[in-house]
């Protein structure tokens, strides 16, 4: 397979050396009809989820926070209606999905920068949070993208992370199954006319740790005082870290 082509029916995880071209590739061609299929496969559930992940932001009325993976703005867009004081910034891998959010009236005037999420272009201790919504089961090294979100996090501040969850043994375990792996394919093929990208979501779910791993694999990153909270029956997870007081920051 060539770097960035589509998976092959039964592989459609791409391998780790192709996956940020696969993933780039992708999310360009169903930025038109994202938020749209993200409303339509939630039930609109997504909206509140971001909401409490804000909750979770602990953030100064005057703050700042940055949008890792920031997409169209989803996240960014609700902080500053929130906050309209706030400093708000999302980045972005994919030109594609920050440009349709530059399309919308309420989101025109966000600053929104194309950057990768292991190289931050800003300076360390610079925002009060650093959120996710659905981006670090996108990315190979996980570990590494969460010590970078902490590096331009100041001493004290939050590292927040919003992902879906590995389908559990329960009893509404093979439902969710069902639901990930056969009706969000066909529904993302009908909204999206893209059926590949809704079937690299939930097999990227499966791939990620469950809500107690990751939470270990936030303090590898470095971050302390993680905690977690799941949502809709376990299939959606928010994980809040805090960034370590070093040395050289108390005696600033």
């Amino acid at each position: 397979m060539e770097t960035g082509e589509r998976p092959t029916p039964g592989a459609v995880l791409p391998n780790p050396e192709d996956k940020p071209v696969y993933v780039n590739r992708m999310f360009a061609r169903i930025a038109p009809t994202y938020d749209l299929m993200n409303r339509v496969m939630t039930g609109g559930q997504d909206v509140r989820w971001r909401e409490k992940l804000l909750d979770l932001c602990d953030l100064p009325a005057q703050g700042a926070l940055l949008d890792v993976g920031t997409g169209t703005g989803d996240i960014a867009a609700a902080a500053r209606r929130r906050l309209p004081h706030l400093t708000v910034v999302g980045v972005d891998f994919t030109y594609e999905m920050m440009a349709v959010g530059h399309m919308r009236a309420a989101r025109a005037a966000l600053p929104f920068l194309q950057g990768d999420t292991f190289r931050l272009p800003f300076p360390d201790n610079t925002f009060d949070a650093v959120v996710s919504g659905f981006l670090v089961r996108n990315v190979v090294d996980r570990v590494g993208a969460l010590r970078e979100q902490g590096r331009v996090t100041k001493s004290g501040g939050r590292v927040v992370c919003l992902e879906t969850t590995p389908p559990s043994n329960s009893v509404l375990g093979p439902l969710f199954q069902v639901y990930f792996f056969r009706v969000v394919p066909l529904i993302g093929g009908l909204v999206s006319g893209d059926p590949d990208a809704y079937r690299y979501l939930p097999h990227s779910t499966v791939a990620f740790p469950a809500p107690g791993l990751f939470r270990h694999q936030m303090e590898q990153a470095g971050l302390q005082n993680v905690i977690y909270e799941e949502l809709m029956l376990g299939s959606v997870a928010i994980h809040v870290g805090t960034k370590l007081n070093t040395a050289s920051d108390e005696r600033r």
